[in-house]
């Protein structure tokens, strides 16, 4: 095995699930348990007027991310998954979340004006 920098990024983008995951499952947590809408549809780092509307969107997007991420890690650990086929998995998801959280905090602004 040589280490080189496509190594390097294959090991950047395992140990990044982790904290990704681990991030995403206490956001719902904070969403669904607590009733923290603080991190609901954040804009500009700021929430919508009414985030509560949109709070089972944010937090069940962050819980299926999250399912996700531990799922990856399980693949590659315990079931061998080719890196082609668990990084495919990982990004996908990574960007999804993202969109979806671009989606929803665009939409929350525009429902939430008078």
């Amino acid at each position: 095995m040589v280490f080189d920098v496509s190594m390097a990024i294959t090991w950047l983008l395992f140990i990044a699930v982790f904290p990704i995951g681990f991030f995403w499952f206490r956001r719902a947590w904070r969403i669904f348990i607590k009733k923290d809408y603080s991190e609901v549809a954040l804009s500009r780092g700021v929430p919508p007027p009414r985030p509560e509307r949109f709070a089972t969107f944010a937090g069940v997007t962050n819980l299926i991310g999250g399912l996700v991420m531990l799922y990856v890690v399980f693949a590659v650990v315990v079931l061998a998954t080719p890196y082609s086929t668990w990084s495919a998995i990982a990004g996908s998801t990574i960007w999804m979340k993202l969109i979806f959280d671009f989606i929803l905090s665009r939409h929350a602004r525009l429902i939430s004006k008078p």
